[in-house]
């Protein structure tokens, strides 16, 4: 691929190789945007069928990042990590302890997280070589897990989508049919069955869907049969890319609102929705409560401001709804306006101060 010309097409920053032949680290930092700080991004560990792959999801996770902390509020930029190779045999201590130096020559342009295929001990092994890493273990007085966090963000901007379509945001009642039962969307599932929610949930790991029932109430169906069942909300929380050209005309769900990425196959589909007048509260936004929760271990962690700040993302899925019916456009675009009027905003002013740093004063401060 023609690297600067792929850097060009969305203004990257950069893009960095790391590698280590002792400990087989082959990984690359991709930093989208900084303009509202440092870049915040995890790491994600994959086999990758080629580096070109790796390469491509480095630069579309960046990007994804720049929007999901521009809209979240936060006063940081977009990165991402992804370490080729499989994370079930390939990991070693020497391998995250070169990469943290890696991070470390960077000198805070970029700070990491645990992602897909890296967990909190791979953090912990991180921090030896830099601070800059978020997600380590609670014990050392991190955020440790952000699981709960995200689960929390999706409840509550479920809760305004939920207002959106039916004019009001209690749960109590309401049917959520829940795609995957993993780590987020099981907390999710207490959420919403405190509130009173019904569950329909699926999952290929059998142990997970029995656990929800189990412990929730939940109406188990198969993965194949999830889309299609009646319900008030659909909530993927598992593989992207489950709304398509096959999956909407089967959904009998009013509303849209789950912790995937990725949700949309293609952007059209977006449109479609908006079309059909289903509420779709944009992924980004809805499971943005993980790096809120993270990004807070650096003003020093406080679970109750942390948190405080994730159930904001309830007042963001309502502000894009808002946008969404000034501007007559699909939630997805209202989204993005949202995060690009941020960055454009600090852009455009720090520009003007650069031209002329006394604009910025007052009549008065200037006598």
């Amino acid at each position: 691929m023609e690297l600067f010309k792929a850097l060009q097409q969305y203004d990257y920053e950069q893009l960095v190789f790391c590698q280590d032949q002792a400990s087989g680290l082959k990984a690359i930092i991709a930093i989208h945007d900084t303009t509202l700080g440092p870049a915040l991004g995890g790491t994600r560990m994959w086999t990758y069928a080629s580096e070109a792959a790796a390469i491509e999801d480095a630069l579309r996770l960046a990007k994804g990042m720049t929007y999901k902390n521009a809209v979240s509020g936060l006063n940081l930029g977009g990165g991402k990590t992804v370490i080729i190779g499989d994370p079930k045999k390939d990991k070693n201590e020497a391998m995250f302890r070169a990469f943290g130096r890696y991070i470390q020559g960077l000198n805070g342009r970029y700070i990491t997280a645990e992602d897909v295929g890296t967990t909190v001990a791979d953090m912990d092994i991180i921090h030896q070589e830099t601070d800059f890493v978020t997600g380590t273990s609670a014990s050392s007085g991190a955020s440790g897990n952000p699981s709960p966090a995200t689960a929390y963000g999706v409840y509550r901007g479920m809760k305004a989508a939920a207002k959106e379509a039916f004019g009001s945001d209690s749960l109590e009642g309401r049917t959520v049919a829940v795609q995957g039962v993993g780590n987020v969307a099981i907390h999710l599932c207490k959420y919403l069955h405190e509130e009173g929610a019904k569950l329909i949930v699926t999952d290929i790991n059998k142990e997970a869907v029995f656990a929800a029932v189990e412990k929730f109430g939940a109406t188990a169906v198969d993965p194949s049969d999830i889309v299609g069942v009646y319900c008030d909300i659909y909530a993927p929380c598992a593989l992207g890319a489950t709304i398509d050209d096959e999956s909407i005309p089967r959904l009998k769900a009013k509303v849209i609102a789950g912790s995937a990425n990725n949700q949309l196959k293609e952007a059209r589909h977006g449109d479609m929705l908006h079309e059909l007048g289903i509420v779709y509260a944009p992924d980004y936004v809805i499971n943005g409560g993980g790096v809120i929760n993270v990004a807070d271990e650096l003003n020093g962690y406080n679970a109750e401001r942390a948190m405080s700040k994730v159930g904001e993302i309830y007042n963001s899925i309502s502000r894009i709804f808002e946008i969404s019916h000034e501007e007559g456009i699909p939630s997805y675009v209202a989204a993005d306006r949202l995060a690009e009027k941020r960055i454009e905003q600090l852009k455009n002013s720090r520009s003007t101060f650069l031209r002329n740093p006394h604009h910025s004063l007052s009549g008065r401060e200037c006598r």
